[in-house]
């Protein structure tokens, strides 16, 4: 019985490890781990059948079985080494320990197979038996620390590719060194250890197999159909059913009594009746076919493929083609048709014809807000197969599809839109190029998709409204610019009117009043030039502006009104390339809040500063002030305005966009209570002494334009 088993066991080792080198020599033998484990299968191999032949026929003799047990030993180590040289090429274990290792290995391993060679050609017994189970030992002790040093030293993502081998060679060095200890204790090798050693490797065959199998990114290429494994998973329930049903059957009879056959004969009938009735059930067989397609195989799509194909379409922002189209396109391509329509609703919550693609769509293509089929999709969630549907309306409920889907040729599935959980849209898709099987998992993606494209689509639609919006806007906008220098003229020309027949024999009157409607007149010239050309480069009107001219008007023109302002010293002529009449209007206009904001035994000074290619304008004033968050959210925010109706709020934002314009900036430091300081900086085109230095007798104008060249 013992050599039987013993027959069996490292039969079972040479069969398997056989299956191993088959499986390792159909792999790439490219590293120096896989042609080692080769190697160490392949030996295994012939030592597992030699212990079966010695088993069954009594050859070879014990010298043979020995150097191959020698061998063995050896082709394991030599895996190791082959492991540890990864390890050495991160750098994690020092050479030294490499060369301890390697040469008390080899010395061992020669010395042994020297040995026993001496011994089996010239019968030299040099080691006795004690000594050989003393080196067996040694040479398991050798290669579990190989074992250890290459798993201590191995990178933590590097783990995770050698586990299986360091456990199977470990596991034979292990058990090995148990056998040999006990059999140096007891004078003999136990029968218990021998005959289970086979077993043992042959048990740790399958770690090496998965590794080489894992390493490769090859698994075992065996599927199943979905249907074998409906008809297994059915006749293992009905087994199952079947045995419950007994054993209940049993236990009704049992506590019966004297009606516990005929319970039992009533229970197994009504039982069986479910059972069968369970399994013609179509709805009970389409849920397990999902529940086994969800669980137990791969999927269909690609699904990253689909995504980003999908993300390609829709990251093309052109509108060729528009996005309604390439969502009708993106929907149809996950069923294998080129055909489809798209509704979105408008805001009157009627449904209406976006796009169409390959479909002769009806004449009359709008889904109404109340028709059965919106109600339908509002209540749930579902993808209508217009095929089944002819076939089988009850399933849906005796639904009731609108014209313009079903006088619509070839429409095949409807597909709800949600945005949120709101019906936005309705997709129809037209019939596919070949018969395609409808399951759970096409009805998934193209809910999935049909979302996300939703939501672009609404985002589309929120675009446009902006768009438009920011149109009006930009049309308001500008009439509230035009408002605003208009009413300045209109209480220019008012004052005039007014003031006429009081002033009308006065010289200087006429000569203001003159003055005064040439100023309005040209203003209301450029207003019209600027609607008539709102697009024309701002720099062809820009000249070359005295602006110590310039403020000293301001300052004159001004002065009428209490507290009127004062220019600060003596500055030399500054030039600067502007409009002078935008220049003017914005310098006023900053004039004008000053004296609005401070009282009339308040004070408002002006001072030039140049410095750097600027020329900076300080207007201050002692008037009531401003906070720091007015002067940061509202201050040059236009339609803001703190003169209640009387004001538009846009003559500091106007005031900033042109100084900006000009390539300068304003900055305001103001305190409550205290004052206000607004600096004007603009960039400077030439002072008054680099003119003179540049062409004493050439013109101001003439040397400007030069100047302007040069820049």
């Amino acid at each position: 019985m013992l050599r039987d088993i013993s027959v069996i066991s490292y039969g079972a080792a040479a069969a398997l490890f056989a299956v191993l080198c088959v499986l390792i020599a159909t792999r790439y033998l490219r590293r120096n781990i896989d042609r080692a484990l080769f190697l160490a299968a392949l030996v295994t191999t012939v030592w597992a059948s030699t212990l079966v032949a010695q088993s069954l026929w009594g050859h070879p003799g014990f010298f043979v079985r020995y150097l191959l047990e020698l061998l063995r030993d050896t082709s394991w180590i030599l895996l190791l080494f082959a492991m540890l040289r990864d390890a050495f090429r991160q750098g994690k274990l020092a050479g030294q320990l490499k060369k301890v290792l390697g040469a008390s290995i080899s010395i061992l391993i020669v010395t042994l197979l020297t040995l026993g060679s001496l011994e089996y050609i010239f019968g030299l017994a040099l080691l006795d038996g004690k000594t050989k189970v003393i080196g067996q030992i040694a040479l398991a002790l050798l290669g579990l620390s190989l074992v250890e040093q290459i798993w201590r030293n191995a990178p933590g993502f590097g783990r995770s590719s050698m586990k299986y081998l360091c456990i199977g060679v470990a596991t034979i060095f292990t058990f090995d060194f148990f056998m040999y200890a006990d059999a140096l204790l007891f004078g003999k090798v136990a029968d218990s250890f021998w005959n289970a050693r086979g077993f043992v490797n042959a048990a740790l065959m399958p770690l090496f197999a998965v590794n080489i199998i894992n390493t490769r990114k090859q698994p075992v290429d065996f599927q199943l159909s979905r249907s074998a494994v409906f008809h297994v998973g059915t006749f293992l329930f009905a087994g199952g059913y079947l045995l419950f049903l007994a054993v209940g059957g049993y236990y009704v009879r049992a506590l019966g009594g004297a009606w516990g056959e005929a319970m039992q004969v009533l229970f197994i009938s009504v039982s069986l009746a479910f059972l069968v009735t369970l399994l013609l059930s179509r709805r009970i067989r389409a849920k397990l076919m999902v529940f086994i397609s969800q669980n137990f195989f791969d999927y269909k799509y690609d699904y990253r493929n689909e995504w980003l194909r999908m993300t390609r379409e829709l990251a093309d922002l052109s509108n060729d083609p528009p996005l309604p189209e390439r969502v009708i396109r993106i929907l149809a391509g996950l069923v294998e048709s080129n055909a489809g329509a798209i509704w979105l609703r408008s805001d009157q919550g009627d449904y209406l014809l976006k796009a169409s693609v390959n479909l002769a769509t009806p004449k009359y293509t709008i889904i109404d807000s109340d028709s059965e089929l919106v109600r339908f999709f509002t209540d749930r969630e579902w993808i209508i197969d217009l095929n089944e549907y002819r076939s089988d309306p009850i399933r849906y409920n005796l639904l009731e599809i609108p014209d313009p889907i079903t006088n619509t040729p070839d429409a095949w599935l409807i597909i709800p839109l949600y945005l949120g959980n709101e019906l936005y849209g309705v997709a129809m898709v037209g019939r596919p190029y070949s018969k395609v099987e409808l399951n759970w998992e096409n009805f998934d993606l193209i809910k999935v998709v049909a979302r996300q494209t939703c939501n672009l689509l609404a985002q589309m639609d929120a675009q446009n409204r902006l768009s438009r919006a920011m149109q009006f806007e930009a049309v308001s906008k500008a009439s509230a610019f035009m408002v605003h220098d208009l009413k300045t003229l209109i209480a220019q020309l008012s004052l005039l009117v007014k003031n006429a027949p009081k002033h009308r024999d006065n010289p200087a009157f006429i000569d203001d009043m003159i003055a005064t409607t040439d100023h309005a007149v040209r203003k209301m010239s450029n207003l019209v030039d600027h609607i008539r050309k709102p697009s024309s480069p701002a720099e062809e009107n820009r000249s070359p502006i005295n602006l110590t001219e310039l403020v000293q008007e301001l300052i004159a023109h001004h002065s009428h009104r209490a507290p009127a302002p004062s220019l600060q010293g003596s500055p030399d002529n500054i030039f600067v390339s502007a409009d002078k009449e935008q220049l003017r209007s914005v310098l006023g206009h900053l004039l004008q809040n000053a004296q609005d904001a401070t009282p009339a035994d308040g004070d408002i000074s002006i001072n030039l500063k140049t410095a750097k290619g600027s020329v900076v304008i300080f207007i201050q004033d002692t008037g009531t002030g401003m906070t720091d968050d007015f002067i940061r959210s509202q201050l040059f925010k236009p339609f803001e305005s703190t003169k209640g109706l009387t004001g538009m709020g846009i003559g500091a934002y106007q005031a900033r966009e042109y100084i900006l314009e000009l390539g300068g900036n304003i900055d305001v430091t103001s305190e409550p209570g205290v004052g206000s300081c607004f600096s004007v900086r603009i960039p400077l085109l030439m002072s008054d002494a680099e003119i003179r230095a540049a062409a004493p007798s050439a013109p101001i104008r003439e040397t400007v334009e030069q100047q302007k060249t040069v820049n």
